[in-house]
């Protein structure tokens, strides 16, 4: 097939995304691997690319001339900010939608200033999803060096994770998961379901959540043919994971994954918005308001989130 088109919205504007944004589209693995088209305002990613030290153009650029990069402080979520990070993204979402990409990737958002922007924004699921007139269930995935992380619960308080648990939801879960495993060239995924108390609930010691809910979900879904096993302790479930055991572990909750994920490589993992007909991929980390501008940030994840998402669309073209 042709090169796979990615469409890339750049992220918030007062962070490391102008430059994250910069120094991806300028590496031969990514042209090599996509056509990327990158949106927002030309003067942020000009911004960007003298802060990353680089001349070189992009080779296609949608220029929103939303922005005027001297009006937004390095290091300070703003309204502004926030709103042209969204309507970047907007943008991305509907080529996509109109068969104009076959991908979308993003540098990081703050949510602070996507909140600020937009009062009703809750995370990048809701906001696509709406974008999209989605219907259908999506989650988040994260992914590194080809071990995923997936999830029941996400942006939810810790204290409603265990109320919103349900057989339905865990089972929904696996399934989007295995799916996405496939979608992304992996013929045989092998997902292995964390528990949610110590010690996987210890016979109904430390909790009844395994007994009356993760168990019968894993025992339903592999009565459906579904490729999972579980639930482990998960204090344990990612070092059988991360040993060769399980292509990707379902977690219960947001942190009960993320902390996991983060150790094992911070700078190079990648979220997948996974359900959607077409693969959206960033880098799993922040803005990084710290060390935004100094021309420092790591361009591991951005390219790991590019390439993915190109090897999604290829993959997808060969089934």
């Amino acid at each position: 097939m042709d090169k796979p088109v990615i469409a890339l919205a750049m992220g918030d504007p007062a962070g490391i995304s102008p430059e994250l944004t910069a120094k991806v589209v300028a590496l031969d693995e990514v042209r090599e691997a996509a056509r990327v088209v990158v949106i927002g305002d030309r003067r942020v990613f000009d911004d960007g690319a003298k802060a990353a030290r680089l001349s070189a153009a992009p080779d296609e650029f949608v220029d929103l001339k939303h922005l005027d990069p001297s009006t937004i402080a390095r290091g300070v979520a703003s309204k502004a900010g926030g709103a042209s990070a969204l309507e970047n993204y907007r943008h991305a979402l509907r080529m996509a939608a109109d068969g104009k990409a076959d991908a979308v990737c993003f540098t990081p958002f703050n949510k602070q200033a996507m909140r600020l922007a937009h009062a009703s924004y809750e995370d990048e699921i809701g906001f696509t999803s709406g974008v999209l007139g989605f219907k259908g269930a999506a989650t988040e995935f994260n992914i590194l060096e080809g071990l995923w992380n997936a999830r029941v619960t996400s942006h939810i308080p810790l204290s409603k994770v265990a109320s919103s648990l349900s057989i339905r939801a865990i089972v929904q879960a696996v399934e989007l998961t295995a799916t996405a495993l496939r979608a992304a060239g992996l013929d045989t995924p092998r997902i292995g379901v964390a528990a949610l108390n110590p010690h996987a609930g210890d016979g109904g010691n430390f909790g009844r959540e395994e007994l009356d809910i993760i168990e019968p979900a894993v025992k339903k879904a592999k009565a459906k043919g579904l490729p999972v096993e579980g639930p482990y302790p998960a204090d344990t479930v990612f070092v059988r994971a991360k040993a060769g055991q399980f292509d990707a572990v379902l977690t219960m909750y947001h942190d009960q994954g993320q902390i996991a994920m983060k150790l094992l490589g911070f700078d190079r993992g990648v979220t997948l918005l996974g359900g959607y007909p077409f693969p959206i991929c960033t880098p799993a980390h922040g803005t990084a308001y710290d060390i935004a501008g100094k021309g420092v940030a790591n361009v591991g994840a951005a390219r790991a989130a590019l390439l993915l998402a190109a090897r999604m669309v290829r993959a997808r073209a060969k089934a």
